[in-house]
């Protein structure tokens, strides 16, 4: 077994796309259009569904915001600088919620990006 994808709703599916490939880096891997559902799936990663775990934007067309809940926590995102990330994704518009450094009680650096719908990517400095 192995996870495939994460799915998240989103308000308003060109703004999500453009934040997940812009901002983040992700490729568009798959879309497709459900018209008697009224909803479109798109998916984004950085690699093949093949062998990587994704995240499914799905856009119901009549709902244009959904409230996050308490019970989500965020995605996470390795990568090999978390400083000059946050400085890429501030640059092309992406809102930082917590600045790059050590986590509470811990070592690992870590730092908190915000989507376009509220939901929190925490981006984590991989050794």
């Amino acid at each position: 077994m192995r996870v495939l994808h994460t799915m998240v709703r989103v308000g308003n599916l060109e703004r999500s796309l453009d934040f997940y490939t812009n901002v983040l880096g992700m490729k568009e891997l798959r879309r497709k259009d459900y018209p008697d559902g009224r909803f479109t799936l798109a998916f984004v990663g950085y690699g093949d569904e093949s062998s990587n775990a994704v995240i499914e934007l799905t856009h119901n067309w009549d709902t244009d915001a959904y409230e996050i809940g308490t019970g989500y926590g965020h995605i996470a995102l390795g990568m090999e600088n978390i400083y000059t990330a946050c400085d890429a994704i501030r640059e092309k518009g992406g809102k930082i919620t917590r600045e790059p450094g050590p986590m509470k009680h811990g070592t690992t650096e870590i730092a908190f990006v915000e989507d376009p719908d509220g939901y929190k990517i925490e981006l984590i400095q991989l050794k």
